[in-house]
This record gives structure tokens, C-alpha cells and sequence, in this order.
């Protein structure tokens, strides 16, 4: 009995197996199901997609011009604003202290150039003047009494005494004539040697008036435009350095948008080619506009080489905003009613184009010429044509001659 039982046991396993074998090879015979789609006539768009930043088109940035405080902010983020606005002020209380220093610096230095200038300070020529005037007329004096002495001596009206003791005192005044104007001379040749100098220190301080003058007027922050202030990093109280940005405004009707192209596309590009634009934070939308200047070498990015393509968008609705990520899309070219097939649909042998062409179940290598393509298809310039119907591979293995099941694909 137990014999009986075995023995049937093993009969139906091996009937299991049998049907298993003859199912697993009538499947394995089945041909392979694979996605195939008609060649069509087309419009097609060549284009090169990147991303890109924008930027404003003509920024007004404002930065601290010196150390201080924030005193106070009058406007917000975000928001338009008229020439002339104000934005922000800065306490600008110790650079005005410095100011007049440094006015009254200035205003001693042109002093000491007008005196430099005159060969000394106004008492100083005003006193050696008067010495030297005093000196002639007394020379003068003594010259004419000395004279009339001589006559009078000669008619023995007058001693030689007299006349001597004249043209001592005549000769004692000539030496202080003389130098006086040794001493007048003196002093012209060492004022003109410090009026070089005396010039220079009026320039610098000049210069630093001006300066100090600048920053004062920096510490009042207004808009310089009408348009969008939208950047305002700082608040009241805040410390600030040199060279911090206070503000930042532009129009923002027409904004810039810096694309990254990778390498390879560079070639297609050209002014005045048409820019789509859109940003993930407005789904849907797109803003146009056209390339404006194409990059003249590649730079790192990355692991990317990329140009830098400078795109003007229109950007009349003030939706995009300055330093935000974006999809950019170019139009490079462009054909009416052409032959195309999917990208997906074409390999690449040895530099030549092919695709499978489905005839009676079968696929038919067919070698085809391409045209320009799009993110997704290909122009075909010959071995297709319309109605054609080709395979799409997917992640099958296809081969020359090769059975299938056909399904049209979506």
C-alpha cells in the first residue's frame, strides 16, 4: 500500500514538471512585445536648454561708505520706490566732527600758500615794507644833505666836520637799506621754496574735505530710479562695515537672465535668438525675450565647462525676481512640415544614424540622415518617410531581422 502511494507520488510530480517544461517553452517561443510609433510631418523647434540666474538689467547698489550704525530704515523690501526716496540713513555724527576738522584744516592750509605766495605773513611784509620805505627816504635825505653840504664846504659856509659826520650817518643808512633788502630777498626765496609744499597740503586737504563731504552725504541713502527695491539687508541699530551693501534697487521691467550653456551647444548660439524662461515657483508661466551677447570662452562650474549667455527677458509684470534659479530655454532653429522620428528611436553606429523599421512583424535595420533635433525628436532628411513605422527600444536589446509583438506607444 505504502509502495502504491510512493509510486503515484512521483508520477504526478513528474506530470508537474512535464507541464511546467512545455509552458516555460511555448512562452520562450512567444515574440516580445515592443513599443513601435508612425513617422509623422512636423514643425520642428531646435533648442538648447540650461539654467540660469536672473539679474537686474542696470543695478543701483548702495554700500557703506564708513564704520557705523543703521539710525534708521524708511522703506521695506520688496517695494517700489521714486527717484529722490529716501531708503535708510546712517549715523554719520563723528564724520561730520571730522568735517570741520578738516575745514578748518583747509582753511589753514590755503592761508599759509597765500603767504607763501606773498613771501610771508601779511605783518611780517607789512613791517619789512615800512622798514624798507623808511630806509629809502632816510637814504634819500642823507644823499641830498651830503650834497648840499659839498657846496657849502666849497663856500666855506659849511665844515669838513659837518659833511663828514653826514656821510657817516649816509653810509650807516645805506647798510640798512642793504639789508633790508638782503633779508626781503631772503625771505621771497624761503617762502618760494614752501609754496610747492604749502600747494600740496592744500590738495590733500582738499581732498579730504571732499571725502568726508561724500560720506556725510552717503550716510542719507535714497533711490537713484524709479523702480524696485528688492534687496534691503539691514536694520535699524545694525552695525556696518565698509563696503556692506545697504540696498539694492533696479527696474525690474526688463531683467537679464545669466544662462549656464554647457560646452557642446555654444556652437548653435547667435544674438537675437528667441529665450523661453520659465521658474519653478510660478509653474506655467513663461517669460520670452532674446539672447543679448554670447560668451567669448567656457568657464568651471561644477563638474560642468559652461558659456555664460546673457539673455534680456520682458518682465513687464514684475514676477521674476533678481538671484532666483530658472529654466532657460533658446531657440536655435527652426523647420515647417519636416519628417521626424523620436530621439529614443535612433542609434548611432560608427558616426551613422539608424533606426528599426517594422515590416511584417519584423524589424528592418534602415540607416536614416538627420536633420536638426529638439529635446525630443529628430529631423529626418532621408531613409524614412511619412507613415513609416519604427520601434522605440527602450531598455530592450533589438536586433537586424528580429520577431515582435508590436504596441503602439503613447
Amino acid at each position: 500500500m505504502a509502495e502504491n502511494s510512493r509510486r503515484k507520488t512521483i508520477i504526478l510530480v513528474a506530470a508537474g514538471i512535464a507541464v511546467l517544461v512545455i509552458v516555460v517553452l511555448a512562452l520562450r517561443k512567444k515574440a516580445p512585445l515592443v513599443y513601435v510609433v508612425d513617422v509623422a510631418r512636423e514643425d520642428l523647434n531646435a533648442t538648447v536648454t540650461s539654467n540660469g540666474k536672473v539679474e537686474p538689467m542696470a543695478p543701483a547698489i548702495a554700500h557703506a561708505e564708513f564704520a557705523t550704525f543703521v539710525a534708521s530704515v524708511n522703506a521695506t523690501e520688496g517695494q517700489a520706490v521714486r527717484r529722490g526716496q529716501m531708503i535708510l540713513t546712517l549715523d554719520a555724527a563723528d564724520i561730520r566732527s571730522q568735517l570741520a576738522q578738516a575745514r578748518a584744516d583747509l582753511l589753514a592750509a590755503q592761508t599759509d600758500l597765500r603767504n607763501a605766495r606773498a613771501g610771508g605773513s601779511p605783518d611780517q611784509v607789512a613791517q619789512l615794507e615800512g622798514d624798507l620805505q623808511a630806509a629809502r627816504v632816510q637814504v634819500a635825505n642823507l644823499e641830498r644833505t651830503s650834497k648840499a653840504l659839498e657846496e657849502l664846504v666849497a663856500k666855506q659856509a659849511a665844515t669838513q666836520d659837518e659833511l663828514a659826520q653826514n656821510q657817516a650817518s649816509l653810509a650807516k643808512a645805506r647798510a640798512n637799506l642793504h639789508a633790508l633788502e638782503a633779508r626781503k630777498q631772503d625771505l621771497s626765496q624761503r617762502s618760494a621754496a614752501i609754496v610747492e609744499s604749502a600747494g600740496l597740503r592744500v590738495s590733500q586737504e582738499q581732498e579730504h574735505v571732499q571725502s568726508l563731504e561724500g560720506k556725510v552725504r552717503s550716510a542719507t541713502v535714497t533711490a537713484p530710479l524709479n523702480g524696485t527695491l528688492y534687496s534691503l539687508p539691514v536694520n535699524p541699530g545694525d552695525y556696518v562695515k565698509v563696503g556692506d551693501t545697504l540696498a539694492e534697487m533696479a527696474d525690474l521691467r526688463n531683467v537679464r537672465v545669466r544662462a549656464f550653456v554647457d560646452e557642446p551647444d555654444l556652437g548653435a548660439l547667435e544674438p537675437k535668438q528667441d529665450v523661453e524662461v520659465t521658474w519653478d515657483a510660478k509653474p506655467g508661466r513663461i517669460w520670452t525675450g532674446q539672447t543679448e551677447q554670447i560668451p567669448q570662452q567656457v568657464v568651471p562650474r561644477g563638474m560642468r565647462s559652461v558659456g555664460e549667455v546673457l539673455c534680456s527677458i520682458d518682465n513687464a509684470k514684475l514676477e521674476l525676481l533678481p538671484n532666483v534659479n530658472v529654466e532657460v530655454r533658446i531657440l536655435v532653429r527652426e523647420r515647417h512640415g519636416v519628417v521626424v522620428v523620436p530621439r529614443e528611436a535612433v542609434r548611432e553606429d560608427g558616426g551613422q544614424h539608424y533606426v528599426f523599421l517594422l515590416a511584417d512583424n519584423k524589424l528592418q535595420r534602415r540607416n536614416i540622415s538627420v536633420g536638426i533635433g529638439s529635446a525630443s525628436k529628430y529631423e529626418v532628411l532621408s531613409g524614412l518617410a511619412v507613415n513609416d513605422r519604427v520601434a522605440l527600444p527602450r531598455e530592450q536589446q533589438l536586433r537586424d531581422g528580429m520577431e515582435i509583438r508590436p504596441m503602439e506607444a503613447d
